[in-house]
């Protein structure tokens, strides 16, 4: 199969796949396009925010519900978080149980005597690395 890639920042994005006959392979690619979109759809207040991925901060669970952290304003997001956590690109990174953190909006990293390691976001918002992803998150921003 060929493939063909055109960078154009002017145009929409879009997938068009020319085959013989549906297939596997396919329906796979058609999958992979459709489900990363880099957006998501928050709610505030009774409205629907289409969200930037590029935007967003960190995506935590609150009061049993899943919020995604875009500037300074929380949005309520309808899917669970392991499901984000597994359609997400690979910027955003499981730092506790109840958060998924965008690794480029991390701006301070504060490792106590404790070995906690406190993550302070462009924004000013405040997490912390639970022990179990704490090799991780080490990993993952090179330290």
């Amino acid at each position: 199969m060929k493939c063909e890639i055109i960078i154009d920042p002017k145009c929409e994005e879009k997938v068009v796949i020319y085959a013989k006959a549906s297939s596997a392979l396919t329906e796979e690619i058609k999958r992979i396009a459709e489900e990363n979109t880099g957006e998501l759809f928050g709610y505030m207040g009774g409205e629907i925010v289409k969200l930037d991925l590029a935007n967003i901060s960190c995506i935590a669970v609150m009061d049993n519900r899943v919020h995604a952290l875009c500037g300074k304003d929380w949005y309520l997001l309808k899917e669970r978080l392991y499901v984000l956590e597994e359609k997400l690109p690979e910027n955003f990174v499981r730092i506790n149980q109840s958060c998924l953190a965008n690794i480029r909006h991390m701006k301070k990293f504060d490792a106590s005597i404790s070995g906690t390691l406190k993550i302070t976001f462009k924004n000013g918002y405040v997490d912390y690395v639970s022990r179990r992803q704490l090799k991780l998150i080490k990993q993952r921003i090179g330290i």
